[in-house]
């Protein structure tokens, strides 16, 4: 089908290229999640900590293709969205401006949000609301809401239980033990990072290859091709494997002072949220949900221990996110519905 070079060849292109540097940009965006704790325990270094994640990340983005299909067909139809190639277009510039800008200020906000507002809001601005899934959409809002709630909540009573099991171990040696066990953790959070996060990205291509006519599957079933399994795997390895250092900063020490038992506490929480969401094939924020998980953990421990005017401003960059980012992919595609 692409061996004519038409201008939806060349649309598609497009898509596929701000697709996978959407994933790219996800991945140093969002390298805080799998690794702030353990950098700033120490119990990695922050080359090891970046190379760990990308190994991780790439092994979990080829493991599971459920919200992938969650992503891909629960929010519009694809087979019958018309002028969907644009829509997919203007969703992914909302996506990357918004994840540019939340990074440039060292905020870390959410990839999930921004993708699925731009899908919804794109959508809207093509064909109206009736063009939105919205049983699909509540779905995956509910899913975004209750993993960091559940993040809050097993993050609070984890570093209980942990702590009953260590209180009589002197101090010290705790904190040796727990910063090996930050490997294990920072390990198991950086494959349930890619394992829901990329998918997301394949959700997206394939999207725009269905709608834009150059995927047909026996009885229209949604099928994610090999080759954008392991183009958004690699891109978002490679984006892991740059860091985002500013939200790193803000994630591994401004929420609260972590030591290696708390980190590990908040990693193992929220690991555990993701990868149950994930089988749930149902997307998640991991920045929202080890945020949350950090939050949790240092409520348990002392009220005061969580800067929860930190916590106030990343929690309203949750809130604006969707409809910030749906605002503007619809502006988006009226923009690009007049040129293109």
């Amino acid at each position: 089908m692409l061996n004519q070079v038409t201008p939806d060849v060349i649309l598609l292109i497009l898509v596929i290229v701000l697709a996978l540097s959407f994933d790219f940009i996800n991945g140093f965006h969002d390298t805080a999640n799998a690794i702030a704790t353990s950098v700033s325990t120490r119990a990695l270094s922050p080359r090891t900590a970046i190379v760990l994640a990308s190994v991780f990340n790439l092994v979990g983005a080829l493991t599971y293709t459920g919200v992938a299909k969650t992503i891909g067909k629960d929010i519009a139809d694809p087979f019958k969205l018309e002028n969907g190639l644009v829509v997919i277009l203007a969703a992914l510039t909302s996506a990357i401006l918004w994840n540019l800008v939340t990074w440039w200020f060292g905020i870390p906000s959410s990839s999930s949000h921004a993708i699925i507002g731009g899908i919804t809001g794109a959508t809207i601005g093509a064909a109206g609301f009736g063009a939105v899934n919205f049983k699909g959409f509540l779905s995956i809002v509910e899913a975004l809401i209750l993993s960091p709630i559940g993040a809050f909540f097993v993050g609070f009573l984890m570093i209980k239980l942990i702590s009953a099991l260590v209180a009589n171990t002197a101090y010290h040696k705790t904190n040796r033990r727990f910063r090996y066990l930050q490997i294990l953790s920072a390990s198991w959070q950086s494959f349930s990072h890619g394992a829901n996060d990329a998918q997301k990205t394949m959700g997206v291509i394939t999207f725009a290859l269905v709608t834009g006519g150059f995927l047909h599957t026996p009885g229209g079933e949604f099928i994610i091709p090999l080759w954008v399994k392991l183009s958004a795997a690699l891109a978002m390895a490679l984006g892991t494997s740059i860091g985002g250092w500013r939200i790193i900063k803000t994630v591994g020490g401004k929420i609260m002072k972590i030591k290696p038992i708390t980190g590990f506490s908040a990693d193992l929480s929220s690991a555990l949220i993701i990868t149950i969401f994930t089988a749930l094939h149902l997307p998640v924020s991991t920045t929202h949900v080890i945020s949350s998980a950090i939050m949790g953990v240092g409520a348990s421990q002392k009220f005061s221990a969580v800067k929860w005017g930190v916590a106030g401003r990343i929690i309203f960059t949750w809130i604006v996110t969707l409809p910030v980012s749906a605002l503007l992919a619809a502006a988006c595609y009226i923009v690009y519905d007049v040129f293109l």
